[in-house]
């Protein structure tokens, strides 16, 4: 159980579940046709939390892949270490939610002679845990150090674990989405 944990808790997010949530944020005083370039940060991918049970090579791995390969469909080389116009870096981070659901059930109503019949109404209010997961990526200028952009996708994590085939294909597709709006028009 312990390692299929990492892989549990890292691709339930990325894995076929509800649609993906996508936000973006650019800075508009920058000129994205000037970006040719990028690298790697020195930390490719951040984990929050910081879990050994969520950090995996393998799916840093995925997550590296999928965004060189977004970015350069998108016109943007791979440069060498510490080179490019832009440094790139990734960000994992599943969160613990909880909402309230409320449900109404009985209750009467009135007939068609008048009459009112029916149980009696009562109200149940649960707690419901789940987590969402977050794919970050955020992109900085090479230059001067500051974001430049950043997009990120969320959503609720499913609770039966995915193979790896289901993993792969969820973080490309995650990946694609997120960087879809880039660049920013």
């Amino acid at each position: 159980m312990m390692r299929a944990l990492p892989y549990l808790l890292l691709t339930l997010l990325l894995s076929g579940c509800a649609s993906v949530s996508l936000e973006h944020d650019f800075d508009p005083g920058r000129d994205f046709s000037a970006y040719r370039s990028w690298s790697w940060k020195d930390t490719k991918l951040l984990y929050q939390p910081d879990d050994a049970r969520l950090k995996s090579d393998i799916t840093e791995a995925r997550i590296s892949q999928a965004v060189a390969d977004q970015l350069e469909q998108r016109g943007l080389r791979q440069a060498s270490a510490g080179q490019g116009d832009l440094k790139v870096q990734s960000v994992l981070i599943v969160d613990e939610r909880q909402d309230q659901i409320t449900t109404q059930y009985g209750g009467g109503w009135g007939g068609y002679w008048g009459g009112y019949w029916g149980g009696p109404a009562f109200t149940e209010t649960r707690r419901v845990d789940y987590k969402v997961a977050t794919l970050q990526i955020d992109l900085y200028d090479a230059r001067d150090g500051k974001l430049v952009w950043r997009g990120s996708g969320e959503q609720i994590m499913r609770n039966q674990p995915p193979s790896p085939a289901e993993r792969e294909r969820a973080i490309r597709d995650t990946v694609t989405q997120v960087l879809s709006q880039y660049p920013p028009r």
